[in-house]
């Protein structure tokens, strides 16, 4: 059967508003923008190369370094407080909870209305209310108390790093420098989380059990700020495209449709079942961490342990970014989860520093490629104006998970043996990797009529066997 490809000429404009012509990616299949120019093979260099990237990267950077701290300054003060990992564990679950069912509703609001008019009320909320739950568990307040106050720290964490990745979208649409992208946003999310744990670690242990819950809320203040006067790189607001593979009609591509949610694409749902899995690595691995450093009468060893399971995970991720993948985004996904269940599988038997160590670093080496191909498949399955509500919505999900991962290692770290929240991260990947597998055909890109726009010009019909 003979189908249509529409081919036009002229130019289009590129991401940042300057001429351009328009290439077909060879990978994605679609149209290519050429703010950056793209070769067979894109690195970093090219990517960093995007007309005005670092004008929203570096101060995108100080803002999500609070992230990497929340949960540990609060496990550490909670605990200091109250002597128990139970209850630090469920005051942090909270926390993360109200994220998770927030930060969508937020991602929302930022497609709708610009990002700007989220982040600033946001910012001031979320250092409020960390001032606020630091106040509390000093004074020694009760449960209800505690718990009241996490809900909104937990639900103003401003959603930093799913606005990054939409400014990338917005300025690389179609094209194969976005999976280098996804591959650079989980590096500097997962150098947040080399630095965060240590920092906070070293505030709680060296300086005072709240510092860390302090700091946190002050860089979310400033960080956001600077992050929000970065204008000019924001996504545009209310715009959809005709497809989610990033092609549309009108001008530029683009057209205003009714708004579409991100919840509504099964593919999605799937996604977020996997991030839960991640989430569980990622809060069983703090609780139980600080367990065992505590357990050996060595608090200030939690960090590193952290740090190196943290730094498994950028390092992948920059091998991640520097490879010319031929293998597809989903089956890549399944492989690496399958990876990542296997090792996290093994956590709870390593009795030593060193066993613990590496075991660790091999753990976030699989995390990598699984985060990385999670967020590369959501450019093929999602429309460009609900993008952020859909990152958000895994970011949320990892949230979630580590919310409840948090909880219930604390609670088998307090009612079993030394090392049992470790049992947290195996049974959570495992889960998830049994949804992925049964669930793997929905993370197939919607099929539509492909369609090449170059422009507003004249398009000849070009008939295809």
């Amino acid at each position: 059967m003979a189908s249509t490809v529409t081919q036009g000429t002229g130019g289009t404009p590129d991401s940042t508003g300057g001429p351009a012509s328009t290439g077909t990616s060879a990978t994605t299949g679609t149209s290519v923008p050429t703010g950056t120019s793209v070769s067979k093979r894109p690195g970093y260099g090219q990517l960093l190369r995007t007309r005005g990237a670092w004008t929203f990267l570096l101060p995108g950077f100080a803002a999500r370094q609070p992230f990497a701290m929340l949960t540990i300054s609060i496990v550490l003060l909670v605990q200091h407080t109250t002597g128990s990992y139970g209850t630090a564990g469920a005051v942090a679950a909270v926390t993360g909870v109200a994220m998770a069912l927030f930060a969508p509703f937020t991602g929302r609001l930022a497609d709708r209305h610009g990002q700007r008019a989220v982040l600033l009320p946001g910012v001031v909320v979320h250092a409020l209310a960390g001032l606020s739950l630091t106040a509390l568990a000093l004074a020694d307040a009760p449960l209800w108390a505690l718990f009241a106050a996490a809900v909104p720290t937990g639900a103003s964490v401003p959603q930093v790093g799913p606005m990054v990745r939409a400014r990338w979208g917005a300025k690389l649409q179609g094209s194969p420098l976005m999976t280098t992208a996804a591959a650079f946003e989980s590096v500097t999310d997962e150098l947040t989380f080399v630095f965060g744990p240590l920092l906070a670690t070293a505030l709680c242990t060296a300086v005072d059990p709240a510092a860390g819950l302090l700091t946190e809320a002050a860089l979310t203040l400033v960080g956001g700020l600077l992050f929000a006067a970065q204008r000019g790189s924001q996504p545009p607001v209310g715009v959809e495209t005709g497809s989610a593979g990033g092609s549309g009609t009108g001008d530029g591509g683009h057209a205003r449709v009714k708004p579409v949610s991100a919840l509504g694409v099964p593919g999605v749902r799937v996604l977020i079942v996997a991030f839960l899995g991640i989430g569980a690595v990622f809060g069983g691995m703090q609780v139980s961490l600080a367990a065992f450093s505590e357990s050996i009468g060595e608090p200030g060893l939690n960090g590193v342990l952290y740090g190196t399971f943290a730094a498994g995970n950028m390092l992948s991720g920059i091998v991640c970014g520097a490879i010319a993948w031929k293998v597809a985004p989903r089956r890549r996904l399944l492989i690496g989860y399958a990876a990542l269940a296997l090792t996290a599988s093994g956590l709870w038997a390593a009795q030593s520093v060193i066993v613990l160590a590496g075991t660790g670093l091999v753990v976030g080496m699989c995390i990598a490629p699984a985060l990385i191909t999670g967020y590369t498949l959501v450019e093929g399955l999602v429309p460009v104006g609900a993008r952020t509500e859909a990152f958000t919505w895994l970011t949320g999900a990892v949230a979630l998970g580590q919310a409840a991962a948090v909880m219930i290692a604390g609670q088998l770290e307090d009612r079993l043996w030394d090392g049992a929240g470790f049992l947290v991260p195996m049974g959570g990947t495992l889960l998830a990797l049994a949804t992925l597998v049964a669930l793997r055909s929905r993370l197939a890109p919607p099929t539509v009529s492909r369609t090449v726009a170059r422009g507003v010009g004249h398009r000849v019909p070009v008939s295809v066997d």
